[in-house]
């Protein structure tokens, strides 16, 4: 069992920045493909990023490239997402996701979730 605990979300003006942090338990992180998906109010879950095992591929959602990196070190056992030049409709819960193979960008069938950590962007 993989326990998920993220950190980082908070309140940040348009155009700011924030990092998420996700750390797991255990020992088997630097096996799991990690990932990030979001939920904004009244609209469905959302693919952000996810990252491969090694740290060498990293997948991205359109909306955000070129604004977020995800990254991990697998010493630390955590995983990061450092959003730059934020926007109001990046305003969302965000999880931390583990899963034994690919992430499916659906999110279904994901081994382990965090609880979510909230990040609002004021306009």
């Amino acid at each position: 069992q993989v326990q998920l605990v993220e950190s980082g979300g908070g309140l940040v003006q348009a155009g700011g920045s924030l990092r998420l942090s996700c750390t797991a338990s255990g020992r088997t992180f630097p096996f799991y493909t990690m990932g990030w998906f979001r939920q904004a109010p009244g609209k469905e879950r959302e693919f952000v990023a996810a990252i491969s095992p090694g740290g060498k591929s990293t997948y991205y959602t359109d909306s955000v490239k070129g604004r977020f990196t995800i990254s991990r070190d697998n010493g630390k056992n955590t995983e990061y997402l450092q959003m730059n030049s934020l926007k109001p409709e990046d305003t969302a819960v965000y999880y931390c996701a583990a899963n034994r193979k690919p992430i499916p960008s659906s999110g279904n069938g994901i081994d382990y979730w965090g609880k979510g950590t909230l990040v609002t962007v004021s306009s």
